[in-house]
């Protein structure tokens, strides 16, 4: 099969034929519909605390069809499935309770930037009538969203703050909303995801690097109840506890793998609580998939593009800086 395959790090990925994979017993392959690229991609190809080298496929945001199934319960071929990419053992209390991220044989499944892939039959969700692999394929980032605005305790009536107009971000903005959240404004070094987030359900969007504190004040009229940071820059931390109200709370969703620090003091006097969130429970994962079942279609508005395998070394490099891109997915077969 044919496969973006990591270098190295600090490598540009190329396209080549490695080997079809296996299933193991319990197994399915599945035909790689669409593939997300996700910023978490980006880090992996550039910081070994993740362990990834030559010779690996990236990829954990996909969806396909079943080809192969080895005494893979529930599932058969011709099955079109959304991949819940964190492998569990399946048997601990974490798997069972459906929080397969905390097992501890946890690994993130990767794999989705190739033709084929395998999965374990348990992390595969049936895709529902009306919604398409490409649907499937942008189910994760929503997830991760939904997981950070359920930690939160987000209150009907809240005034959130959102950090970042990424993917992440954006879907934050329409889990908020729905939540009930009664100003949204998410903030933004760049004005190229406005219109966007607005779609996904932002009630504002600003954008000032002199003076971002007192422009999320101003835009909020006070200070937010809920700050999220979805970037995952040094500095953040602090600026979000600077945004936040007294007994507020800062949700940090942002991937930062650089050391950072704030003043305990100033988080300290205000009583804030501050709340890391990662990944998602698999209610989580599937209330995403139901939600667009049930119609609601902002999300995919993340998507700003989808690309076949030769184009995706250009287009991930291209994706280290800023630009106005999105969700962009990859179709493997084409």
């Amino acid at each position: 099969m044919r496969a973006a395959v990591m270098q190295g790090l600090h490598k540009p990925l190329t396209v080549e034929s490695i080997a079809d994979p296996r299933p193991a017993p319990g197994e399915v392959v599945l035909r790689v519909a669409r593939c997300g690229i996700c910023g978490s991609d980006l880090h992996m190809t550039e910081d070994p605390m993740f362990g990834m080298g030559a010779g690996d496929v990236l990829g954990h945001e996909f969806a396909g069809e079943v080809v192969e199934a080895n005494a893979a319960e529930g599932l058969k071929p011709g099955d079109l499935v959304s991949v819940i990419p964190i492998r569990g053992c399946g048997r601990c209390a974490s798997c069972r309770a459906g929080e397969p991220a905390w097992c501890a044989e946890m690994a993130l499944q990767g794999g989705g930037y190739a033709e084929y892939a395998t999965a374990r039959a348990h992390q595969c969700v049936p895709l529902p009538a009306g919604l398409s692999l490409a649907d499937g394929a942008i189910i994760e980032p929503v997830a991760v969203a939904l997981h950070g605005v359920n930690l939160a305790g987000l209150e009907p009536g809240a005034k959130v703050l959102i950090l970042g107009a990424g993917p992440i971000g954006l879907a934050v903005a329409f889990w908020a909303r729905r939540a009930g959240a009664s100003a949204v404004i998410v903030q933004d070094i760049a004005d190229w995801q406005r219109e966007r987030a607005m779609e996904m359900g932002a009630t504002g969007f600003i954008v000032d690097r002199d003076d971002p504190v007192g422009a999320a004040e101003r835009a909020l009229g006070g200070k937010a109840d809920v700050v999220f940071e979805c970037v995952g820059v040094p500095g953040l931390i602090a600026q979000a506890v600077d945004q936040v109200r007294v007994k507020g709370t800062v949700l940090v969703l942002g991937l930062c793998t650089r050391p950072d620090s704030f003043i305990p003091f100033t988080a300290l006097s205000k009583e804030v609580r501050i709340q890391t969130s990662a990944f998602f429970t698999t209610r989580e994962y599937r209330r995403s998939l139901d939600v667009l079942e049930a119609g609601a279609a902002e999300p995919r508005a993340l998507v700003t593009g989808t690309i076949g395998l030769d184009e995706v070394p250009e287009r991930f490099e291209s994706l280290r800086t800023r630009t106005h891109d999105c969700k962009v997915l990859i179709a493997p077969g084409g």
